[in-house]
């Protein structure tokens, strides 16, 4: 649960924000303008601002200059209109952590930016880990860290990948560079290459300066592109011509222009899958799995969740100035035979809860409002499935149940987006 402060002067678009962001659990406060909203900052602290570019009094570009002033500056999302994207984009460039259009593409695309500024803090910068073959894979990654090439991250929702991009980049020829990541799930279609490639002056509408897309920020660094396989087929043509020219090319543009970058891509989908099915291509696969490096989800490493636990808990009880609470051993054991579908994100979900509720005293195995049982979900008939789509199938459908079909609460349990579960639910052919 993060601490979010929404400034907008247009009531129901910032009482939509509010209900969105809320309802993934975190706590809103809200500002009708500049100047209410740096009253608010200058008196508590925030976790993240979003905050519209033009509203009176105080616009939000003036309120970012203002904001990166103060001994703890939270990360800034700037919210602007379709319109005004080039002033977007100069608003990333003074300071802002990234931008959003209004109207929002979708709630699961600002749930998306928010789960991405916020989960280098949630992960707490480490691996905390005894499970053997992890440790075999985290002796990969720092193998691999220090050679320029592609990487291909797989594994569930919630097991870490950007964690483990941002340790191959951290251990890279190139830590002192930028690391852009950027989530392909979130980006609406009409603006995604703008937004990875960069566009020239009257590229679109609004466009009256030139700009550099993510590749050119990540120059010198490391860009991470997390949800690859929701790239559309027109970028993934695109995408591979960077990678194996190392030049981009502005939308509108006629010229290219070299690019340094180290490529680590993620998902969350079966890309093989895809590539049989023609959905995703297979040469941009074999060009981004370089060096593949699978994630096991957190149930299969049960030996690790005391010791995570602890690390989790003393991280969140600093973040909300608590005493470090012991766990009950009937809520170790309840914690050790969860099946945790939304792997570390729902571990760390379920103990801050606990945490806040119980206001740093000993947490008890009810406090944690984790199911009954950690046995085999309904359905299942007393044995694990082995298939990896029909284990997921299963995830949600227990998350649903246990959501009472609420979709969005659903998402937040399985660590996923809304956007992602909506996606998986025509796969599956849930209704």
């Amino acid at each position: 649960m993060a601490r979010i402060l929404v400034a907008d002067d247009e009531p129901s678009f910032r009482e939509l924000l509010a209900d969105i962001l809320e309802s993934a659990g975190h706590e809103v406060v809200e500002a009708r303008d500049g100047l209410e909203a740096l009253a608010a900052l200058e008196h508590g602290s925030f976790d993240l601002l979003l905050t519209d570019q033009r509203m009176p009094r105080m616009d939000g570009l003036e309120l970012l200059r203002h904001s990166r002033q103060l001994s703890a500056p939270p990360p800034v999302v700037v919210l602007t209109a379709h319109g005004t994207i080039p002033d977007a984009v100069e608003a990333v460039r003074l300071g802002a952590t990234d931008y959003l259009t209004k109207p929002l593409p979708s709630p699961a695309a600002l749930l998306a930016v928010v789960d991405r500024l916020l989960a280098p803090e949630e992960a707490a910068g480490a691996f905390v880990t005894e499970d053997p073959r992890l440790k075999e894979l985290l002796d990969l990654i720092d193998t691999v860290a220090p050679r320029d090439v592609p990487v291909l991250i797989t594994g569930e929702s919630g097991t870490g990948k950007e964690l483990v991009a941002r340790r191959l980049h951290e251990r890279s020829g190139r830590p002192g560079g930028p690391f852009a990541a950027v989530n392909c799930a979130a980006l609406p279609e009409s603006l995604a290459e703008s937004e990875l490639f960069g566009h020239e002056r009257g590229a679109f509408t609004g466009a009256d300066k030139a700009r550099g897309g993510r590749f050119e920020e990540a120059h010198g660094g490391t860009l991470f592109l997390d949800e690859v396989g929701e790239l559309p087929a027109t970028l993934q043509a695109k995408l591979l011509r960077v990678l194996e020219e190392r030049v981009v090319r502005r939308l509108g543009g006629a010229a290219d222009i070299p690019v340094d970058v180290r490529v680590v891509a993620a998902t969350n989908r079966d890309l093989q899958g895809a590539v049989a099915q023609g959905s995703f291509r297979q040469d941009l696969y074999f060009r981004l799995a370089v060096v593949p490096i699978h994630l096991p989800p957190l149930r299969e490493r049960a030996g690790d969740i005391p010791a995570l636990a602890n690390h989790l808990l003393a991280t969140l009880a600093a973040r909300h100035r608590l005493p470090v609470p012991d766990v009950a051993p009937a809520a170790l054991a309840a914690l050790e035979s969860h099946r945790w579908p939304g792997n570390v994100r729902e571990l760390r979900n379920a103990l801050e809860r606990a945490l806040v509720v119980r206001g740093g005293a000993t947490i008890r195995a009810e406090d944690l409002a984790l199911a009954p049982t950690g046995g085999p979900v309904p359905g299942s008939e007393g044995t694990v499935p082995l298939d990896r789509e029909v284990r997921e199938r299963e995830a949600i459908l227990e998350a649903l149940r246990r959501a009472g079909g609420n979709r969005e609460e659903a998402a937040g349990l399985l660590g996923v987006s809304v956007r992602t579960l909506y996606y998986r639910l025509r796969r599956f052919g849930i209704s």
